[in-house]
C-alpha cells in the first residue's frame, strides 16, 4: 500500500492522464510539459532526501522566479519537508530574523548570496546550503546531476501536516510565521478553481513573485488542480502581458498591473478578445480602475479577498454582478462575519465591523507563537484577521481599512477607505492615502497624501473644498501633502506605516 500525501495528490491529481500537455510556456520559447514538472520535481526531492530532509524540516528558499523553484516547492512537499519561501529582496541585515525564527534544515539561495548568508545560516542551525540561478543552474542543479534519476515515493502527509510557512509582511513588529496545512492550501485550490471555473483549456499568465501567497498558493495550485497551463514571465512588463494575451485566457494581478496596462497604448479590445477572466487582489483596487477597464476592455476585473494566514476568503462571482468596490462573497465552506470589535457581537448589514473567518482555509497558527495564536482566535474558532469591513444585505463584502489603520480623532473613530474614496473622486486626483498622525490636542489627526494625474495641478484648498459638505468635519483631514507616487511593498499595497513614519511630527513639531 502506498503512503498518501495530501496536497502532493490533490495537486497531482489535476494533470493525471496529461502528461505530455503543456504546463508552462517560458519567455526564451521553452516549453515544460506536465511530465518535465512532475519528474524534475521527483529529482530535487530525491537531492532533499540525499541531504538528509526529514517530514517536518523547513526548506527556506530565497531565488529568484524560476520554474526550479516551482518544482522545488513540489519537491518539498514530496519530500515530507515545509516550503518557506523569502523575498529574494530581504536583505542581509534581515535574513538572519527569518533564518532564526524558522531554523531551517536546508537553506536554497542565489549563488552571489550564498557567502553573504552562511553565518546567518550556521547561527540558525541550517544543516545544508544550495545554490539556484534563475536559470536554474547552481549547486542545487549539480547535486541532480550527479544523483541516479530513479522514481521518488512521495513522504506520507496527512492534512494536518504543515505544507508551507508564509511569513507576513511585518507592518506591526516583527514578521510571524503563518503555518499553512496540506488541507487549507488543497481546500483551497480546490474551491477557487471551481469558484473561477477553471479548467485544462486555460492559460493562465503569470507575471507575480512567487515567494508570496498570490503568485505561490493561488495562480500555481489552482493551475495544477485543474490542470491549465502557464505563460511564465519573470515579472511585470506591460509588452509582454499584452502579448500574451493573445495566446491566454486568464490573468491574475494586483491593481498596479491594471492601471499601469490601461496608461499603454497596446491595450485595446482586440487584444483581450480572446481572454475570459482577469483577476484582481492583494491590495485594494480603486472603482474607478474597475470602470476604466470595463470601458477600455469590455470585461469586468473580479476582485477577491485574502490573506496570509487563510488564503482567498471572498471573490466577486464569477457568473453575476461584480460590483466595484466589493470583494463579493465568502467562498463555499468558509464563514465570514462582522462584529463589533469591543463586544464581539455580529452588527447589522451595512454596518462596519471587525471581520472574521473560519474555515478549512485557516491557518493552523503563528509559527512558535502559541500566545499570539491563542489571542488571534475566538473561542468558536473563527479567527480575527485585523480587517475592518461591512457586508451588504445581499452578502457583499467590502473592505473598510485594517484595524490598526484605524485613526481615533478627538474620540471619533475615522476609517482611512471612506476618506480616500471621498478624495478620490475628485478631478484630477489619482489615489491617496489617509493616515492618523500623533497631535497634541486630538490625539491623532487625520492627513492625505495625494498623488495628482500627470497633468492636473491641485493644492490643498482644492482638495478640502468638496470634501467640506461630503464628510463630518472629524473626518476631514487638518492636513494634506503631495506626492508623485505612494510607497509600495512587491504585492502592490500602500505602505502606510512608512507614511506615518515620515509625517509623524507634523503637528508634534509646531507646539
Amino acid at each position: 500500500m502506498t503512503s498518501s500525501n495530501h496536497l502532493y495528490e490533490t495537486l497531482r491529481a489535476g494533470s493525471m492522464g496529461r502528461d505530455h500537455e503543456i504546463f508552462a510556456r517560458l519567455s526564451d520559447g521553452r516549453q515544460l510539459t506536465y511530465s518535465a514538472l512532475w519528474q524534475g520535481a521527483e529529482h530535487l526531492a530525491l537531492v532533499l532526501q540525499e541531504f538528509g530532509l526529514s517530514p517536518g524540516d523547513r526548506v527556506a528558499v530565497q531565488v529568484e522566479k524560476s520554474v526550479t523553484a516551482l518544482k522545488l516547492y513540489l519537491a518539498t512537499l514530496m519530500a515530507g519537508g515545509i516550503f518557506l519561501p523569502l523575498n529574494p529582496g530581504f536583505t542581509d541585515e534581515e535574513m538572519p530574523y527569518f533564518l532564526g525564527d524558522a531554523e531551517p534544515a536546508f537553506l536554497i539561495c542565489d549563488p552571489k548570496r550564498e557567502a553573504d548568508l552562511q553565518l546567518a545560516a550556521n547561527a540558525s542551525g541550517t544543516r545544508v546550503i544550495l545554490s539556484l540561478e534563475a536559470n536554474g543552474t547552481g549547486t542545487l542543479a549539480d547535486a541532480v546531476a550527479q544523483l541516479p534519476k530513479s522514481r521518488f515515493q512521495p513522504v506520507a502527509r496527512v492534512q494536518d501536516d504543515l505544507a508551507v510557512i508564509l511569513y507576513t509582511s511585518g507592518t506591526t513588529g516583527r514578521s510571524k510565521g503563518a503555518m499553512l496545512t496540506h488541507g487549507n492550501l488543497a481546500s483551497n485550490a480546490i474551491t477557487l478553481s471551481k469558484a473561477w471555473q477553471f479548467g485544462p483549456s486555460d492559460v493562465l499568465i503569470h507575471a507575480l513573485p512567487i515567494f508570496h501567497t498570490h503568485g505561490l498558493l493561488v495562480a500555481t495550485n489552482v493551475t495544477l488542480v485543474s490542470g491549465a497551463s502557464l505563460i511564465f514571465q519573470s515579472g511585470f512588463d506591460a509588452d509582454d502581458i499584452l502579448a500574451a494575451m493573445l495566446r491566454a485566457s486568464v490573468l491574475m494581478g494586483v491593481p498596479t498591473f491594471y492601471t499601469r496596462l490601461l496608461d499603454h497604448a497596446g491595450l485595446t479590445p482586440d487584444v483581450v478578445k480572446g481572454m475570459r477572466l482577469f483577476i484582481s487582489g492583494s491590495a485594494p483596487l480603486l472603482s474607478e480602475t474597475h470602470a476604466r477597464w470595463r470601458q477600455a476592455t469590455g470585461h469586468v476585473i473580479l476582485e477577491r479577498y485574502g490573506m496570509t494566514e487563510t488564503n482567498m476568503i471572498t471573490s466577486n462571482p464569477y457568473t453575476g454582478e461584480r460590483r466595484a468596490g466589493t470583494v463579493g462573497f465568502p467562498l463555499e465552506g468558509v464563514e465570514c462575519r462582522i462584529v463589533d470589535p469591543a463586544t464581539g457581537d455580529a452588527v447589522s448589514p451595512g454596518q462596519v465591523g471587525a471581520i472574521e473567518v473560519r474555515g478549512p482555509n485557516v491557518f493552523k497558527g503563528y509559527w512558535r507563537m502559541p500566545e499570539k495564536t491563542a489571542e488571534e482566535f475566538c473561542p468558536d474558532g473563527f479567527f480575527k484577521t485585523a480587517d475592518i469591513g461591512m457586508m451588504d444585505l445581499d452578502g457583499y463584502v467590502s473592505i473598510v481599512g485594517r484595524s490598526k489603520d484605524l485613526i481615533i480623532s478627538g474620540g471619533y473613530n475615522v476609517y482611512p477607505k471612506e476618506v480616500e474614496d471621498r478624495i478620490d473622486e475628485i478631478e484630477g486626483v489619482k489615489e491617496s492615502a489617509v493616515i492618523g498622525i500623533p497631535h497634541p490636542d486630538f490625539g491623532e489627526a487625520v492627513v492625505a497624501v495625494v498623488v495628482c494625474n500627470s497633468t492636473a495641478v491641485l493644492d490643498a484648498d482644492a482638495i478640502r473644498a468638496p470634501l467640506a459638505g461630503r464628510l463630518a468635519r472629524y473626518k476631514q483631514p487638518k492636513a494634506f501633502f503631495f506626492a508623485t507616487e505612494l510607497p509600495r511593498n512587491a504585492m502592490g499595497k500602500v505602505q502606510k506605516s512608512a507614511l506615518r513614519t515620515s509625517y509623524s511630527d507634523t503637528f508634534l513639531k509646531r507646539h
